[in-house]
């Protein structure tokens, strides 16, 4: 069972994602000055993004089993993250596939597919973080990235730094 918590929800689109123009990007040199970031914060987590990014509401139907973006079509340098608290029985974060990394001090793994779910909506990238909900058994939290070129070098250090200024408010 898929269980979505609508306040944990936190969909971010660049606005170049949607047809308003302008793109983002992290420096990583000292001739670029860097990306000013916002933050978001609700009952469950926080987190910092690029300003240049816009949030998007959206509902997620509580009996939705499947990966249903609220966009038709990112746009050349397009990004839309999806954050979702789920629940199924037995799972457990050592089955899954992927990259070992930490979130908040929360063991999690990280796929990168090309173009992977995000294909349907013209992403080239798809980032999926499984983040382990300890004091939950058999949930987690999820992390989806949908990434639209040219820039994807830079999406993903956006997307990396988004993650490490995340934090969780409960458990």
């Amino acid at each position: 069972m898929n269980v979505r918590i609508a306040l944990a929800l936190a969909v971010f689109v660049l606005s170049a994602g949607v047809g308003c123009g302008g793109s983002a990007s992290v420096a990583t040199t000292s001739m670029t000055p860097p990306t000013p970031l916002t933050a978001f914060k609700n009952a469950y987590l926080e987190f910092r993004y690029p300003q240049s990014w816009r949030p998007l509401a959206f509902q997620v139907p509580p009996t939705a089993l499947h990966f249903d973006p609220p966009v038709d079509r990112l746009k050349s340098s397009g990004v839309l993250v999806v954050w979702e608290n789920q629940g199924y029985p037995g799972w457990t974060l050592s089955t899954q596939p992927g990259k070992n990394l930490n979130v908040d001090g929360r063991p999690a793994k990280r796929v990168v597919s090309r173009p992977g779910d995000c294909g349907t909506i013209g992403a080239d990238e798809t980032v999926s973080v499984q983040i382990a909900r300890p004091q939950v058994a058999s949930n987690l939290t999820s992390f989806r990235a949908c990434l639209r070129g040219p820039n994807l070098a830079d999406q993903e250090r956006e997307i990396m730094a988004l993650l490490a200024s995340t934090r969780f408010l409960q458990p």
